[in-house]
């Protein structure tokens, strides 16, 4: 399900703490959060819970399956895909709601996607992973392409265009994996003054 929020929510200074020690280190168990930032444990129980409920924090578990890590995939490129002026955003986003909950060829293939907007076309965003550029464009034209057509449209993508990306650099605002991450955290030498919560 894809949420629209219109409220901002702003955090109290205790929600900041927990937060801030939540992307330190997501595994914190609540004792461990209200021992850390001197929160009372029932406090860092109701407020942690508050903020998943109003899906203010979300969890992710990332396992490098990129040359580093497990080298399953070698490379990694970007895809912009524009689609026809007539595909309608609201459209696009019941399309993707109704994309069934199994693996896919884009559970297998994309790292990541964004829906965007190009000169007033819907687009989508995405980061493919693969064994090599050819497997990537492969994949790309004979598995990610004719499904994106079936979701789609056959007409309904107008342009594509690609670029390699050579080096993760940061993520998720705070994350600098060869810069602040040690043991799939950050590490505990990075002050939580350098950690941006809003």
């Amino acid at each position: 399900m894809i949420r629209r929020k219109t409220d901002p929510r702003i955090l109290d200074a205790q929600e900041l703490k927990i937060v801030r020690a939540l992307v330190r280190d997501p595994r914190l168990s609540d004792n461990k959060l209200g021992e850390q930032n001197r929160i009372p444990v029932r406090t860092v129980s109701r407020k942690r819970a508050r903020m998943e409920q109003d899906q203010l924090l979300r969890y992710f578990t990332e396992l490098d399956m990129g040359e580093s890590g497990t080298g399953h995939f070698q490379c990694r490129h970007m895809y912009i895909i524009r689609f026809e002026v007539d595909v309608r955003l609201s459209r696009f986003l019941e399309e993707i709601n109704r994309e069934p909950k199994v693996v896919t060829v884009f559970t297998r293939s994309v790292y990541e996607s964004h829906v965007a907007e190009i000169d007033g076309r819907v687009a989508l965003v995405m980061l493919i992973d693969g064994v090599s550029d050819a497997d990537i464009v492969e994949r790309f034209q004979e598995e990610i392409l004719p499904a994106l057509k079936s979701n789609h449209g056959k007409k309904a993508i107008e342009d594509v265009s690609t670029f390699r990306l050579l080096s993760k650099v940061r993520m998720l605002r705070n994350y600098i994996p060869d810069v602040n991450m040690d043991n799939g955290r950050i590490s505990d030498s990075w002050h939580s003054d350098a950690i941006f919560v809003a």
